[in-house]
């Protein structure tokens, strides 16, 4: 099971070994605000229905970083990375962390914030994609 991280420990392992930030959240979802640097490849798709998932989920990883990449998995709240980081690790990933909070944070049973997400957090956001980090570039990348 990947290690849990707070999103201050995720942006250090990003800035000081080497890990790339893998946003599971859907397009919408990752348009609308993220990790500065991150990548998005939905576990789930947003469709007319609700969500949906990506089948091609674990190929596009691989072919996006390879196995033995060094991965931050996160996602809104932490429910998504969670299975997300179990596919991969079934997959023969190694190198994974599980960024719990995700972006906006994880929730009690209640609905109060338990712990502070990425943004609330203070940690650099973005809207914007670099060059090659939005979905579309990564699963082109896995059709070859």
């Amino acid at each position: 099971m990947a290690d849990k991280v707070t999103p201050a420990e995720a942006q250090q392992l990003m800035e000081e070994e080497g890990y790339a930030y893998l946003d599971v959240r859907s397009i919408p979802e990752f348009e609308g605000g993220h990790p500065k640097g991150a990548y998005n490849i939905p576990l789930k798709h947003m469709g007319d229905g609700g969500m949906r998932p990506n089948d091609d989920f674990v190929a596009e990883v691989e072919a996006a970083f390879g196995k033995g990449a060094k991965l931050i998995v996160a996602c809104k709240a932490g429910g998504r990375s969670k299975a997300a980081a179990e596919q991969l690790e079934a997959a023969g990933f190694q190198h994974l962390k599980d960024q719990f909070a995700g972006y906006s944070g994880s929730r009690d049973t209640m609905g109060r914030l338990a712990e502070a997400g990425w943004a609330a957090a203070g940690l650099p956001v973005t809207t914007e994609a670099e060059e090659g980090h939005d979905h579309a570039s990564l699963a082109a990348k896995a059709k070859g």
